[in-house]
């Protein structure tokens, strides 16, 4: 069994979706508070969940990445454990410098909630093994700080590593400008693969009465 710690920042409002979710899998899943400054011994995975750490103020996760339990987590992911940051977790990653690039306000300047049809770019790594490559996903998206940016050189190393998960896209597979990203990114990863970061919310998509499935497989990949 898969043990997996959520990490809760004041104002995360994801953090019991994602330990349902994780739960669901048949994992063994604790949330653990910002101001701790160890993970729980065992930890297979660790998941920074979404919502409004600290209430987005200055700048979406910029104050979270100074949490005491982030020191944690930066050892855990240089040491090879297995991150995995959603929404606003994904910005938190992006400030402490786990993942590269930044995550800026929306381009329409409004905060974009809604389902969202995903192309899954690479799946070379175990977040998306379960996935197929250029399968088409229907994920639930709600920030409105998801334009990812990174400059020409950092967007190089990119694609040469293989380290773009998914992008937004149209239910013929196209790619959709949904928030101003750059070429439609919507999720990345490390060059070791191992932190990984999404701004959609798989654990909002793992059962048919919320409207798709399609986050099982995601998340199931990391616990495989």
């Amino acid at each position: 069994m898969s043990s997996v710690a959520v990490i809760q920042f004041p104002g995360t409002n994801c953090d019991l979706d994602t330990k349902y979710a994780f739960e669901k899998l048949g994992c063994d899943t604790t949330v653990v508070w910002h101001k701790e400054t160890k993970l729980p011994e065992n930890t297979n995975l660790v998941v920074i969940a979404g919502g409004f750490s600290y209430g987005d103020y200055l700048r979406s996760g910029a104050i979270a990445q100074f949490s005491p339990i982030m020191k944690a987590i930066v050892a855990y992911a240089k040491d090879g454990g297995k991150v995995l940051g959603i929404c606003n977790g994904f910005q938190i990653l992006t400030e402490v410098g786990l993942l590269p690039g930044a995550l800026k306000r929306n381009i329409g300047l409004h905060f974009i909630s809604k389902y969202q049809t995903l192309k899954v770019v690479n799946n070379s790594n175990e977040f998306l093994q379960k996935c197929d490559k250029d399968e088409i996903l229907n994920i639930p998206i709600a920030h409105a700080d998801g334009n990812y940016y990174i400059d020409e050189e950092g967007y190089k190393k990119l694609e040469e590593n293989s380290q773009i998960l998914v992008r937004y896209c149209n239910e013929r597979g196209e790619r959709a400008v949904v928030n101003g990203s750059v070429t439609s990114i919507a999720g990345i990863c490390n060059i070791e693969k191992n932190v990984f970061g999404l701004m959609p919310h798989p654990e909002r998509a793992i059962e048919d009465i919320l409207g798709s499935i399609d986050g099982v497989k995601m998340l199931e990949g990391l616990v495989a």
